[in-house]
């Protein structure tokens, strides 16, 4: 199949492309620079000049495919509700191109405020108060005659490349001197390897078939203290505990995630598409060198659009 991807470039995407390649895949994927469009060519894809707000190009792109994969996210934290609404505008697009067709849309969300404080199942609907609206979008796109499958990633994707919930807590750990957890620590956050979430999204695409939400959960769900234990020791620092209102001045805007117990199951999924995950869970991942050489400044530039 020729599939269309948007987010090829970024952290999960530039692990699906290899994967559907390395499957007999052709991939077409978005690029809004030159440095994306090379990455892309010289790991064998095709390239779709353009930007989640440029609809042309996606409608471009959906139309010479055979399935589409959205994958691709503005991580503007300062700016959420405009990412939010871009994103939106992008599936419902690409929604309108693939109506009425056998062709199939995989669009991706996340299960962090699915069921905050319980274990959230793939039969959880997506919580409403939550500003990211692509599981609407897609159930838009889905009534308009689309045939959608949302594929949900829990809050902390790893592996090789993170740039994201990970380093952010060890750049907050290594200018504050301690590494921290809220209360006791026993929230739970999900997780999963991003070469299993990878092989997730092209088990979905080539199963043909389309369910209304697949988990890509490896890890149900890792206690934070674990987390802030792991950094605390390879940064050689204190690990100590914030009460919530210490939280909101140590961690800032992050502070809501990192109380956050949003644990989430894949078992479904993994029954459903035969989807074991094989790769290292998040903390024998975490817990090495590479994680910690990095210079942090690396979050800051890159956390900003991977379309």
């Amino acid at each position: 199949m020729r599939i269309f991807i948007t987010g090829a470039t970024g952290f999960v995407g530039s692990a699906i492309v290899p994967e559907l390649i390395g499957a007999g895949h052709q991939v077409l994927g978005l690029a809004r620079s030159d440095a994306a469009a090379t990455s892309l060519t010289e790991v064998g894809a095709e390239v779709q000049r353009g930007s989640l707000d440029d609809l042309e190009s996606l409608r471009k792109g959906a139309s010479a495919a055979d399935a589409v994969i959205h994958a691709g996210f503005i991580h503007d934290f300062a700016n959420y509700a405009a990412a939010a609404e871009t994103d939106r505008r992008a599936i419902e697009t690409i929604g309108a191109v693939l109506a009425s067709s056998a062709r199939l849309f995989i669009v991706t969300s996340g299960t962090a405020l699915t069921a905050p404080g319980r274990v959230a199942t793939e039969q959880d609907a997506v919580n409403s108060t939550f500003p990211r609206k692509s599981e609407e979008a897609a159930a838009a796109s889905s009534a308009g005659g689309a045939r959608v499958s949302v594929l949900r990633l829990p809050p902390s994707v790893h592996g090789v490349g993170d740039h994201g919930f990970v380093p952010l807590l060890i750049r907050i750990a290594r200018e504050k001197g301690v590494s921290a957890y809220v209360g006791e620590g026993r929230n739970r956050w999900p997780a999963v390897h991003r070469l299993d979430a990878a092989r997730a999204y092209r088990i979905v695409l080539e199963s043909g078939s389309v369910a209304p939400r697949y988990h890509a959960v490896a890890d149900e769900g890792v206690p934070f203290r674990d987390i802030a234990q792991v950094i605390g020791r390879r940064l050689n620092i204190p690990v100590v505990t914030k009460s919530p209102q210490e939280a909101e001045a140590h961690f800032g805007w992050f502070a809501h995630f990192v109380g956050l117990d949003c644990p989430a199951s894949s078992a479904w999924t993994q029954e459903q598409l035969r989807w074991p995950p094989t790769q290292a869970s998040l903390i024998p991942d975490i817990d090495q060198p590479s994680y910690f050489e990095t210079d942090q400044k690396t979050f800051d530039q890159r956390a900003g659009a991977t379309n």
